[in-house]
């Protein structure tokens, strides 16, 4: 689209530096005991724990994730067609999480609805399995362990949805805790009940083999190859919920494989930010988001409210991107198109996980390039100091630093009805008289300003600016 920033003259740009976002942790790398990690530790034959000090998520983590499209339908041959466009089309940009999101273990799974009474695979100590007539390849006790390698041959690390707790049908059944003499309906609180899905009963931490069940279930995972599990039902009640969030967490380290946790839904409470930043990367800060102006602005206060608690390994998460084609290929995304740019602008410069929820497969090339702007992404991948600057007549600005230079990103917001100028003083961004100012949207220079930076901004619509300080004299 058309920039519709006006700030000066057109000069050539003498910027800084340009940062790839192409980054994948090595495994080695993202064994952590450090705080925000998921402690997954290695363990030598001594048995004796090798932690180093990289965390799992350096940075925020950036994929797809099948819900915003497939809802609870999604199979095998659709995950492996998708898997590989995502490879072609934005692995190149750092997207590299895929996940296959919830019910995947519901041989009878429909859309958007849970059915009142399921009957999600399961072996027979009570986890979850993939339903085999969605995912052939699980067959005979193989698990997601076959569609877990053909996503790592691609360049992709996987991902799976899990649910809180025990399945209903486990304790139903009464399946024996894998390694214990228990059984499910032994270590199911039934009073501790999913609001909006019928899968499970929560997990009662305070009674033997509680732990050994979630252990058991991640090191399952482990033996498949899953890289990333998004929890769901955890970030709310937080409290309520806080003994499984620890006991996931603990599972994890047990398990030997490092696995990205993230937490869902929100909203997490902020103040037990110092919790979830200890034992999740990533953790929800609203409800479901979707493409409506109304949740979109609602995250410009959670994301300016969680902004002091964000770290390298832990990250505030604002929801998926949902974008393209969506809700099982019934419409396209309701934003407008400078929406959508405000969407990609907030989520970035608030560093928030990057994860794309429409169908690849109809990836059209205006979302594309919406999701493909390296110097935007730049933003989220490598800045510091990000923040809020202020309310501008109720127009929001941010600013973040670039991460290996003197250069600010600024970042300018219309949230309002009618085009407006939004601007703010250079001295008011701790900037000397004259700045450089480069358009990151539309990938051009933008000349020298001085004393004021300004750009006009479409409705509901951003722009993302980079200035470099200018020398007096210079």
């Amino acid at each position: 689209m058309e920039a519709s920033s006006r700030v000066g003259a057109c000069l050539p740009w003498a910027g800084g530096e340009r940062v790839s976002v192409t980054r994948r942790t090595t495994r080695r790398e993202a064994l952590t005991l450090t705080a925000g990690s998921a402690a997954a530790v290695a363990l030598g034959r001594t048995g004796v724990a090798a932690p180093t000090t990289v965390p799992l998520a350096p940075r925020p983590p950036m994929g797809w994730n099948s819900w915003n499209s497939f809802a609870t339908t999604i199979t095998e041959a659709q995950a492996r067609e998708t898997a590989g466009i995502m490879a072609r089309t934005l692995r190149p940009f750092g997207y590299d999480i895929f996940t296959v999101d919830i019910q995947w273990y519901e041989p009878h799974a429909t859309g958007y609805a849970y059915g009142a009474t399921p009957t999600p695979t399961l072996d027979g100590h009570g986890r979850l399995l993939p339903a085999p007539n969605r995912f052939p390849s699980s067959a005979n006790g193989a698990g997601f362990a076959p569609l877990a390698a053909a996503v790592h041959a691609l360049g992709l690390r996987f991902g799976v949805h899990l649910m809180r707790g025990v399945p209903r049908l486990a304790v139903e059944r009464n399946l024996r805790v894998l390694g214990t003499t228990v059984g499910a309906a032994d270590i199911a609180d039934r009073t501790s009940l999913c609001a909006w899905n019928p899968d499970m009963f929560g997990v009662d931490m305070s009674r033997p083999g509680a732990q050994a069940y979630y252990d058991s279930v991640f090191a399952l995972f482990a033996s498949w190859g899953v890289d990333f599990v998004k929890m769901d039902d955890m970030s709310r009640p937080y409290d309520a919920h806080a003994a499984e969030i620890e006991a996931a967490h603990r599972a994890i380290a047990a398990c030997g494989r490092p696995m990205i946790l993230s937490l869902s839904p929100g909203e997490t409470p902020v103040a037990r930010a110092s919790h979830v930043a200890a034992h999740a990367q990533m953790w929800r800060i609203s409800d479901d988001f979707w493409d409506e102006w109304p949740l979109l602005e609602a995250q410009f206060a959670r994301l300016a409210n969680w902004s002091p608690h964000r770290r390298p390994g832990a990250w505030p998460d604002a929801d998926m991107l949902p974008l393209g084609r969506l809700a099982l290929g019934s419409r396209e995304s309701r934003f407008t198109p400078d929406e959508r740019r405000t969407l990609m602008t907030l989520w970035s410069i608030a560093r928030s996980p990057l994860i794309m929820g429409g169908d690849l497969r109809h990836l059209d090339a205006a979302t594309l390039a919406l999701l493909t702007n390296r110097e935007v992404l730049a933003v989220n991948q490598a800045s510091r100091d990000n923040r809020p600057l202020y309310l501008v007549d109720g127009a929001p600005v941010w600013t973040a630093r670039a991460e290996t230079s003197d250069d600010l990103y600024l970042a300018l917001f219309n949230p309002g009805d009618k085009p407006r100028e939004v601007g703010v003083r250079l001295r008011d961004l701790g900037f000397p008289a004259r700045a450089g100012v480069r358009d990151l949207w539309a990938g051009r220079d933008l000349g020298l300003v001085g004393g004021r930076v300004s750009a006009t901004v479409a409705p509901h619509g951003a722009e993302m600016l980079r200035l470099r300080p200018v020398a007096a004299g210079a």
